[in-house]
């Protein structure tokens, strides 16, 4: 899922040369017709991924899109996090990262979570507390592959995070 901003259609128009699809919609513009847009792609077998701290952030906070989408589907969500040595750091609300030339990154995932499709079927209230329970493993999860790849991004190539080719 790409926001519908300037900055969305410079990264819709790259994530579409590297062969994905981009549904176009954001938290704070057509988010629901752009879950759905979404649902439907993974639906197709499609892959499917957004930056969970939507267009306006704050940075690194998760929004619930990946919850929603998570319970519509019935496919687990996860996050993750690519960390860079080197890097170009725009004066963005997100800090946006360009990696520098011989940059090193890593990229590290979180294990996948199911939110259950029952969760619909539940009281209002109780609904809503289960929800921000699967929210709240979501952020929780953002932190800590966040946090891992800062601190071992710069190892690297070591013997401890070999570079495998081919």
């Amino acid at each position: 899922m790409v926001s519908r901003s300037f900055d969305g259609e410079y990264i819709a128009r790259t994530i579409e040369k590297l062969g994905f699809i981009a549904v176009r919609g954001s938290s704070s513009r057509s988010g629901a017709k752009a879950l759905l847009g979404l649902k439907d792609q993974l639906e197709r077998g499609v892959a499917g991924a957004f930056t969970i701290d939507g267009p306006r952030g704050p940075k690194y906070v998760a929004k619930p899109g990946p919850v929603l989408l998570s319970r519509a589907s019935a496919l687990p969500m996860a996050a993750f996090y690519v960390a860079l040595s080197d890097a170009w750091v725009l004066n963005t609300w997100d800090a946006l990262m360009i990696p520098k030339p011989f940059s090193k990154a890593l990229v590290r995932f979180s294990a996948k979570v199911q939110v259950p499709a029952e969760t619909a079927g539940t009281a209002s209230g109780e609904m809503d507390a289960q929800m921000a329970e699967f929210h709240w493993q979501l952020q929780a999860a953002l932190e800590r592959v966040t946090r891992f790849a800062e601190d071992n991004v710069a190892q690297v190539g070591s013997a401890e995070f070999p570079i495998h080719k081919g």
